[in-house]
């Protein structure tokens, strides 16, 4: 089977919580488990050829959840980074965060800004996380970003167009790879949960059962995988559509019209 790779692949990284109660744990036991999967699945991810992989770490109704929860979450994200950011430098893997940054605490802000700027200088896989992210608030800053430029008579209302407003997005660096071509979601839930509504406009959903503290490189393939066996229209025909199918004659009858 010839694999064909996608540019951008998107992550909900949903279960831990399911997982541990599963196992008569703490919930919090499925965020540590969880955080443990992150590195093997970058790790593929970089081997592929990926160009950008986005992980939903946390998004901005996650900030409803127990302070005690919150705190586990960001700890384990420090915790990573400072692991890991040696073996990201030496795989030329470049760290990105998008959201609503300045809604973190200033330790966790801190170590982001260190690795960041650790592995801006490399060109391989681009791996971002989104914090405090909602694709909703992305789309209603884009619009205030806007607006405000049109007041400062920087644009004109009627330029606006779908390749202007992707300059307004927090993905704007990621330049052509900003498009989303493979989403997955672990845990089995079917719903993208507010996460780069704009940018996923024409991805391919891939759901699977497996909670993300048992999600591997092998299931990683196995959603590519499942990719590449599907054709991507973007609205258009598929080959096995051709114009003389599409022009045949129209018959009526009595009970209908039909091609």
């Amino acid at each position: 089977m010839v694999l064909s790779i996608p540019r951008h692949i998107a992550i909900i990284m949903d279960g831990n919580g399911r997982w541990a109660q599963r196992r008569g744990r703490p919930r919090v036991f499925g965020h540590v488990r969880g955080s443990t999967r992150v590195r093997d699945v970058v790790r593929e991810a970089n081997r592929l050829g990926v160009k950008v992989l986005t992980l939903y770490a946390f998004s901005t109704e996650n900030w409803s959840r127990p302070e005690a929860e919150r705190k586990v979450l960001w700890k384990l994200l420090r915790k990573f980074l400072l692991r890991d950011a040696k073996e990201l430098h030496q795989q030329n893997i470049r760290l990105r965060v998008i959201g609503e940054m300045e809604r973190l605490d200033s330790e966790t802000r801190l170590v982001l800004d260190q690795v960041m700027h650790q592995l801006c200088s490399n060109t391989g896989l681009q791996l971002t996380i989104a914090l405090s992210y909602g694709s909703k608030r992305e789309l209603v800053n884009a619009a205030r970003a806007f607006a405000q430029d049109c007041l400062e008579g920087r644009r004109q209302a009627d330029s606006m167009s779908e390749e202007l407003m992707e300059h307004y997005l927090w993905t704007a660096g990621f330049g052509e790879f900003s498009q989303v071509d493979l989403f997955i979601r672990t845990s089995g839930e079917q719903r993208v949960s507010n996460f780069l509504l704009w940018q996923a406009a024409y991805a391919e959903l891939v759901f699977t059962e497996v909670c993300w503290p048992d999600f591997s490189s092998e299931n990683l393939m196995d959603a590519v995988r499942e990719y590449s066996v599907r054709e991507r229209r973007f609205g258009g025909l598929t080959k096995e559509t051709n114009s003389s199918s599409i022009m045949a004659p129209i018959k009526k009858t009595k009970t209908g019209i039909f091609i």
